[in-house]
């Protein structure tokens, strides 16, 4: 008999319409999940999101998560069709899992959580309502998965919460091989790619971060694809625009076309600035692409340096367009 397992995931849900590495990860822990022998089902599309510090916004999805719990329970009465455990994915101030500790208790079956922090330099600022409540969360879990060394340290230091440390490194779905990679541009230029929603906030300084370096070494033979959108895009287009047509924005790509997108290019390029650790990172070099990266967070953890992918000091970008200059693009 397998074991139900009720998935959530406070700050996008996997079936949520736009792309995004949180939702990538919420679809493979679900597929991890079936493939280990549970059989694990969406809870709850009820999102915690609050990224501008409003304490008013803050409450009132505490209370409209409340409402929910309350929904749930009331569709679990039958014992027969109750999880046995519940699963929640990335727990931090800005999507707090109110859900997850409350329907555990409700329910008396056990809580596990994976990608959580505990945010202390957030205590009684504009997050502290929200804050609070993920800080309890991740000290209510029975088991915390750590995807990278970076959660696992910071965690650690919270001695409540060190025994319940599990280590779950950084993966991808590679059940089926890469295809054989296209053939290198007749004209020797080196292929770039990038993969990154176009929103403001991090993802645009790692778009300003890679045009710099990009500027550093226009005089070398490379061309850029950019596979993303977003609220940013013409900000994203202002920044690459003085590359002319070495710069291609091809927009949203899926499945097998981004597969695709992955295998033609000669390296994956991105800062990642303030990066978790970056699925892309790995989609990429599981297609063969190798990669070069700004060290930030977990993104260590997401590659083997020197052998499938290089790493730059974080947010430089003159030391990011010096190690593509002398090891990752080709010259004339």
């Amino acid at each position: 008999m397998t074991i139900p397992v009720a998935f959530y995931a406070p700050l996008k849900s996997p079936d949520h319409p736009v792309p995004s590495g949180d939702r990538s990860m919420g679809r493979l822990l679900l597929d991890g999940l079936a493939l280990a022998g549970f059989a694990p089902e969406l809870a709850s599309r009820t999102r915690t999101f609050e990224p501008a510090g409003d304490p008013t916004r803050q409450d009132e999805l505490r209370r409209e998560s409340i409402a929910e719990a309350d929904r749930l329970a009331r569709l679990w009465t039958d014992l027969s069709r109750r999880p046995r455990l519940w699963f929640t994915y990335h727990n931090y101030y800005k999507a707090p899992d109110h859900l997850g500790p409350d329907m555990a208790r409700r329910l008396r079956i056990p809580y596990v959580l994976a990608e959580a922090s505990m945010a202390g330099k957030r205590a009684g600022g504009a997050w502290h309502s929200a804050h609070s409540a993920a800080d309890a969360a991740t000290r209510a879990a029975d088991a915390i998965f750590c995807i990278t060394r970076h959660d696992r340290e910071a965690l650690a230091r919270a001695p409540d919460v060190t025994g319940r440390l599990v280590d779950l490194p950084p993966f991808v779905d590679d059940r089926m091989p890469p295809p054989a990679r296209p053939p290198r541009d007749v004209g020797g230029r080196t292929r770039l790619l990038a993969v990154a929603m176009m929103r403001p906030g991090d993802k645009l300084s790692s778009y300003r971060i890679l045009a710099e370096a990009l500027a550093h070494i226009r005089r070398l033979p490379w061309t850029l694809d950019i596979v993303g959108d977003g609220e940013a895009r013409a900000e994203v287009a202002a920044l690459f625009g003085p590359f002319g047509d070495r710069v291609a924005l091809r927009g949203v790509l899926l499945g097998e076309d981004l597969a695709a997108a992955y295998r033609a290019a000669d390296l994956f390029v991105w800062p990642a600035v303030n990066e978790g650790w970056g699925v892309v990172l790995l989609e990429a070099q599981a297609q063969g692409c190798p990669v070069v990266a700004g060290r930030y967070g977990g993104v260590p953890d997401a590659l083997e340096p020197d052998r499938t992918g290089l790493l730059t000091e974080g947010g430089d970008a003159a030391a990011f367009a010096e190690l593509l200059s002398a090891k990752g693009i080709e010259r004339d």
